[in-house]
């Protein structure tokens, strides 16, 4: 993994694949490259650093061509260095690039090099680009349908032969892979957006399909090899979501763009409605008797966070699974049960695969909650929910988490008023909070110099402690995360209730710990635990809600939250733990949007 484009034109078509892996940069890599078909021969420029690199090498070079293919790698086999960076070439004849991973390389390693191929990469990628070059009998497209059947793993690749001067061949299976439309050009891409300003018209390959564009059409056929007809549909370019503006970093951005995306999010309407989940959902609520949640990551830390409403405002029994770990266990299925996936990109692996998997057990009824309508994880679930988040560059999420959260308390205020637990009243009540978040989290922005003091402070320390209960210890979970995907400081979070039960043996002057700390019906039992940590000489820095009596004092830091916001405190306690980790981050002088080793549409399991 991590990003594809390819092209045919009747135009040099360099400039399209740079600015195509330009527009893919925010996903995270360790290395890119693209190659062309120029005067017969595949040609390729590489880096293991930015595209802005890449880009300089191809002008030096004049690096030209009407067929091509660029890729931006994020190192699964192989270190990232230059000889394992793609395209990968075999014999000068072939070149290809792929996202995924091939599980059965070593066996086709071994078979190739006794056919005599050498390999030059530590990469799985090779054995493709060998095994094509080895079966090529003059049509790429059925080459690479054959080769394809001795492949193990998930992949989406796009191929590039001497001999066939304008034509590219796709194929996908387990990573996605689209089709862009044009008008006497066309493309393949990993994602829309990289094509965003060459088309607005995309076709999104299913799984098995194999796909081959030349300068005249899109030729599909699917894993059985029958002639596939897959819709062509208008995609509107993301243009300006992909400026940063007046702003230090992308992730910064997004954070101060919380209260619009929230805003886009929040239904309109009067009324909490199934409707809102798609067509047929009022039916399949009111057949369910509990939720199964699955998801990854930050977006596995807000189905925690909806296990809480989902069981207290509607009652229905919530069970909330990694992903990655769910599929690889026996398990229970429950045909009643409401199979929930959350993604930012609706592309991840290990959550698509745990979808499969959960209907592959008789799971029927299926959610997405997702921000991208075109995902495959909207196009293979039942229900979807909609976040309105835009484009998110940061590799760490923000207001995708925050607009998830937004979605989910939508779902569980549905299921509770169809559910009888929700009358009017209370329904009114709560669109009116919604109603109001936005503007109170530019209230919480506000203190972001309080916050900036905070983070000089902890630029200095290589490990923190973050407490929260209840319906806040997923926020704590996810405040952890952010400062180490970021700032690359170790961050652990526990209920605060846990601390005695083993991890306040870490607790020394130099662990600050951080506890997020609402006005709820736990806050006494937390003020205990905040006392356990001074008793051993820790250093506490607290969110606190405006009404809970918590000062500053010796070893004691507070900055003071503007309101207590009830159920959807969470969200407003979110983001100051975002603006902790982002300024620590900014002081320690890390790579904020592109933190090292992480990458932002996790494609491979």
């Amino acid at each position: 993994m991590c990003g594809i484009v390819g092209a045919v034109a009747q135009r040099n078509i360099v400039s399209v694949l740079v600015e195509g892996l330009r527009r893919l940069e925010y996903r995270g890599y360790d290395s890119c490259g693209v190659a062309v078909l120029s005067h017969g021969e595949p040609r390729r420029a590489r880096s293991v650093s930015r595209v802005s690199d890449l880009d300089a090498q191809v002008r030096d070079t004049h690096l030209e061509g009407f067929t091509g293919i660029a890729h931006t790698r994020w190192a699964t086999h192989g270190a990232p260095v230059t000889h394992n960076a793609h395209p990968i070439f075999s014999r000068d004849a072939v070149a290809l690039v792929h996202n995924g991973i091939i599980e059965n390389y070593e066996s086709l390693r071994e078979m190739l090099r006794g056919k005599g191929y050498e390999f030059v990469s530590q990469t799985d990628t090779e054995v493709i680009a060998h095994l094509i070059h080895s079966m090529y009998r003059g049509d790429l497209f059925q080459t690479v349908r054959e080769a394809v059947k001795q492949l193990h793993g998930a992949y989406a690749i796009a191929v590039i032969h001497k001999d066939q001067p304008h034509t590219v061949v796709g194929a996908r299976q387990g990573s996605p892979l689209v089709v862009g439309v044009g008008q006497g050009e066309n493309f393949l891409a990993s994602d829309a957006l990289a094509l965003a300003g060459s088309t607005d018209r995309f076709a999104f390959l299913e799984e098995g399909d194999v796909v081959e564009i030349t300068l005249d059409g899109v030729k599909i056929v699917d894993g059985e090899g029958v002639p596939a007809q897959r819709e062509v549909r208008v995609v509107a370019a993301y243009g300006g979501a992909v400026e940063l503006g007046p702003y230090r970093h992308f992730m910064q951005k997004e954070i101060f763009e919380q209260p619009r995306a929230i805003t886009d999010t929040i239904p309109q309407g009067d009324h909490f409605d199934a409707s809102l989940f798609g067509e047929g959902a009022a039916d399949v609520f009111s057949g369910i008797d509990s939720l199964l949640i699955l998801a990854c990551g930050t977006s596995y830390y807000s189905g925690l966070t909806a296990k809480y409403w989902l069981e207290s405002v509607a009652k229905i029994p919530t069970q909330v699974e990694i992903a990655s770990e769910y599929r690889y266990r026996e398990s229970v299925p429950n045909p009643k049960a409401l199979v929930v996936v959350i993604s930012q990109s609706g592309e991840t692996a290990d959550t698509l695969a745990a979808l499969k998997h959960a209907q592959s057990l008789g799971h029927k009824h299926t959610l997405a909650v997702c921000n991208v309508a075109t995902s495959a994880m909207v196009r293979l679930t039942e229900l979807a929910f909609l976040t309105h988040a835009g484009t998110e560059i940061g590799v760490a999420s923000t207001k995708a988490f925050t607009t998830q959260l937004v979605g989910l308390f939508v779902l569980a205020v549905t299921l509770g008023k169809l559910r009888g637990h929700v009358d009017a009243t209370q329904e009114a009540a709560y669109l009116a909070q919604l109603r109001h978040l936005p503007a109170a989290l530019n209230s919480v922005l506000a203190l972001e110099p309080q916050i900036i003091a905070w983070a000089e402070e902890f630029a200095r320390k290589e490990n923190a402690l973050f407490l929260g209960r209840g319906l806040h210890y997923p926020i704590s979970l996810e405040g952890a995360l952010k400062l180490k995907e970021i700032s690359y400081i170790h961050a652990e979070a526990y209920p605060a209730g846990e601390l005695k039960h083993g991890p306040l043996a870490l607790v020394t002057e130099a662990m600050p710990v951080v506890t997020v700390a609402p006005n709820d019906a736990l806050l006494e039992k937390l003020k205990s635990n905040m006392q356990e940590v001074r008793a051993r000489g820790g250093e506490l820095y607290v969110f606190a809600d405006a009404d809970t009596r918590i000062v500053s004092e010796d070893g004691i830091h507070v900055i003071r939250m503007p309101e207590h916001y009830g159920l959807l405190s969470p969200i407003l306690h979110t983001v100051p733990l975002q603006l902790l980790a982002y300024h620590t981050a900014c002081a320690r002088g890390t790579d904020v949007d592109k933190p090292r080793n992480l990458a932002k549409s996790v494609t491979v399991e």
